[in-house]
This record gives structure tokens, C-alpha cells and sequence, in this order.
């Protein structure tokens, strides 16, 4: 019995650790979406984090924010998605990254439109800076 209960606290306790050391990355970061030329559009994202719960906007090219959804914060690991209608249809872009203190980095991936997202199916990838 009570060697069941000092393996309980200790599993607690790793998992308080494992939260206290989660990034809080609440706030704004930039970052540029790549175009062909590598130059694409600038990027503001304003990330809100409620323990492993992520939520906030995201200032596109377009000028009109987009809601993040499905946001989750797990350790150094961020994960979002984006939704909107334009004139290509239904999009979604799902966002996968790490973060690396004032520095995170992004692998997205796009659904929807008639070639499964602008510049074709498939997605891209960025870096985000904390805003200072």
C-alpha cells in the first residue's frame, strides 16, 4: 500500500514538472508565409494559452482575422487549425510545429479549393518570432 502511494505522488509530480516546464507562448509572433520566391506574405499571429488549451487569431494577408481551432499545446509541441471561405472554395490549413523559446517552427498542411489549397495540395512551412 504504501509503496503504491509513492508511486502515485511520483507520477504526479512528473506530470506538474512536465506542465510547469510547457512553454507559455501567449502573445503575438510574426512570421512570413514562403511564395515562390521565398518572399511570401507577413503573418501575425495572436496566440492566447489557457494551460494545454490554445486559442487566439490570425492576421492574414487577406487583413481579416481567422479564429484558431483545435489549438493544443503539449510540452514544446503546438498544434491549430485555420478555416475560412475565399473565392476557391472551403479551406483548411492544419499547423504542426515546435517551439524553441522565442522561436517557433511551423509545417502546415492544406485541404480544400480546387487544387487542395493555393499554390497547389500539399502546404509549406515557417518560422514564427516573438513580437518584442
Amino acid at each position: 500500500m504504501r509503496r503504491s502511494v509513492t508511486i502515485r505522488c511520483a507520477v504526479l509530480l512528473a506530470l506538474a514538472t512536465a506542465v510547469a516546464l510547457a512553454a507559455d507562448i501567449s502573445g503575438k509572433w510574426t512570421g512570413q508565409m514562403g511564395g515562390p520566391d521565398g518572399d511570401g506574405p507577413s503573418m501575425v499571429f495572436n496566440f492566447k494559452q489557457d494551460g494545454t488549451k490554445l486559442t487566439g487569431t490570425v492576421d492574414g494577408p487577406g487583413g481579416e482575422p481567422l479564429q484558431i481551432k483545435d489549438g493544443k499545446v503539449d510540452g514544446d509541441k503546438i498544434s491549430f487549425t485555420l478555416s475560412f471561405s475565399g473565392d476557391r472554395g472551403e479551406m483548411k490549413i492544419t499547423h504542426e510545429g515546435t517551439i524553441k523559446g522565442d522561436e517557433i517552427t511551423l509545417s502546415t498542411k492544406m485541404e480544400g479549393g480546387p487544387d487542395g489549397g493555393p499554390g497547389g495540395p500539399g502546404g509549406g512551412s515557417m518560422t514564427l518570432k516573438r513580437a518584442k
